[in-house]
């Protein structure tokens, strides 16, 4: 039996091999894990469906791997094809009959700028590309097929499809070629050796996915970041008032919770901050549950997995749900479904030292609070000057959506909320 990869979830067509845990020879059992496959920012182990041994293993690691093509094959005990030991191996019968000639190679020969590109598909799968690129050629009408793909096995980024546009619009403005015009070379990276040691690393899937993210967001949104302080000195007393009582309920009290409460009033006070945008329609689409995305720092990279329904849980169960969900992000556990859905994130740079940032957009979302490392600094009030722990905010948003009247009224209602946050909410 053929392993095949499976559909992984809605609008996911492709994924990348992130480790074989089987061998050739080898026997598995059934539902045992065979491979960890990462799509988009999840890793996901592939179940064996039965028991046997392990005849051919068609990828390696690194490989780009679309939904339907094949794995690894296994032979359960005793079925055709496979040889046992003590019997003798026969010489294959000759036929009479004219061999078959092999399925031709799917071809598809296309001209890019002014130089032929050729994408061969023997399994007959398209291109291997990101979801985000898949989307963008389709709005734009584009055959990815006719795309040059930069990365390993012809993957297509999506500064490749930016550069096949180009190609397409110097194309359509030149004039037509001679006879004698000799096509350019693609340009070439520079050679830092030259200069001195280097060493080169592969970018791994997860970072590819995170870049091409990051590209679209900046090239697509019209970003403007709306920065301020707030004082959370009381915050910070209430803090270490309940802190213990959470650590005796089995969890320990982070600023982010709260920050993600607070954040919830005020989208719910502006709910244009907890929409998307709708390009196809030109449609705002607003939200009426809060999904919030918390950046996680791990060894792999920034992911952002999701936590739901915010507004209807106590900061005692966000804090649980969230260091747990914390834990596994960075094990790299979380599933595709936990980095999916959400309405607004939240970045919080304060643990590492940050101060004021800009954040980008977690496309398809329309705003993101970046919180900063809070800090003593002398504030007046009443006249008289205090020594106050204000804490940096950073809201960047969509301007096509968002005016910055809205945003200055939406950061200054968050810091409200932080400023005068209820201790009833602490309290179980």
């Amino acid at each position: 039996m053929d392993i095949k990869v499976p559909r992984l979830a809605e609008g996911v067509d492709s994924a990348t091999v992130a480790n074989i845990l089987v061998s050739e020879g080898a026997t598995i059992e059934r539902d045992q894990v065979i491979l960890e496959l990462e799509t988009e920012k999840a890793v996901g182990p592939i179940p064996a469906p039965g028991a046997g041994k392990v005849t051919k293993i068609h990828v390696k690691s690194g490989d780009q791997v679309q939904v339907g093509q094949v794995l690894i094959s296994v032979a359960a005990e005793g079925a055709p094809g496979e040889v046992k030991k003590d019997e003798p191996v026969r010489a294959p019968v000759k036929s009479s009959a004219a061999p078959v000639a092999p399925a031709p190679v799917a071809e598809i020969a296309i001209t890019s700028g002014a130089e032929a590109h050729r994408y061969e598909s023997r399994s007959g799968f398209p291109p291997p590309a990101a979801p985000s690129v898949r989307k963008m050629a389709q709005e734009l009408g584009i055959d990815l097929a006719r795309v040059r793909g930069s990365e390993g096995g012809g993957r297509i980024t999506l500064q490749d499809l930016k550069t096949y546009i180009a190609a397409l619009q110097g194309a359509a403005a030149a004039p037509a070629p001679s006879r004698e015009t000799v096509p350019q070379a693609a340009a070439k990276g520079v050679d830092f050796s030259k200069w001195g040691p280097v060493e080169k690393k592969r970018m791994s899937a997860l970072r590819r996915t995170v870049a091409e993210r990051m590209v679209e967001s900046w090239t697509t949104i019209p970003h403007i970041t709306q920065m301020d302080e707030t004082d959370i000195t009381n915050l910070l007393a209430l803090m270490k008032k309940y802190g213990p009582r959470f650590e005796k309920k089995g969890t320990h009290l982070t600023f982010t919770p709260l920050a993600m409460k607070a954040a919830v009033a005020a989208l719910k006070k502006y709910p244009i901050f907890n929409s998307s945008f709708d390009e196809a329609t030109g449609e705002i689409v607003y939200k009426r549950y809060y999904h919030l995305g918390v950046a996680v720092d791990t060894d792999a990279g920034l992911i952002v997995p999701v936590v739901h329904d915010v507004d209807q849980k106590t900061i005692f169960s966000l804090s649980l749900e969230l260091n747990t969900l914390v834990d596994r992000t960075r094990q790299r556990k979380v599933s595709l479904e936990e980095l999916q859905g959400g309405t607004f994130s939240i970045s919080n740079q304060g643990g590492i030292g940050g101060g004021h940032f800009t954040p980008i957009v977690n496309k398809p979302e329309v705003a993101v609070l970046g919180l900063g490392r809070a800090a003593l600094k002398p504030v007046v009030k009443d006249k008289k000057t205090e020594t106050r722990m204000m804490l940096p905010l950073a809201l960047s948003y969509d301007h096509r959506v968002i005016d910055g009247a809205n945003a200055v009224r939406f950061v200054r209602e968050l810091a409200q909320a932080l400023e005068n946050f209820s201790e009833n909410e602490l309290k179980e």
